[in-house]
């Protein structure tokens, strides 16, 4: 699985693809398969650590573990973490339908 990742706070550079092994959802989580994603303002900043106070939350001089970047995606569901009870139809999505 490919993801773009950001080690460091600064310009575009600064993102690296990576292969990363493909998770198991838990509990209650979806694996989805990523087919379209965006590049969005919110990325942009977290990148570049704009406003400054995002530092406080992401980590001072550099993300405290890596920060993924493109947060609003569609694809399809191709695995499920254990339920207690399933329902009749299920969907995914990054974000609630306008």
């Amino acid at each position: 699985m490919n993801v773009a990742i950001c080690t460091a706070y600064g310009r575009p550079e600064v993102v690296v693809i990576q292969k990363v092994d493909r998770p198991t959802p838990a509990r209650g989580e979806v694996l989805v398969r990523v087919r379209a994603t965006t590049v969005t303002s919110a990325d942009s900043r977290l990148r570049r650590a704009d406003p400054a106070l995002t530092r406080l939350v992401n980590g001072l001089f550099r993300p405290r573990r890596w920060a993924r970047l493109g947060s609003t995606f569609s694809g399809e569901v191709v695995a499920c973490g254990p339920v207690r009870r399933a329902s009749s139809s299920a969907s995914a999505c990054s974000e609630p339908p306008a």
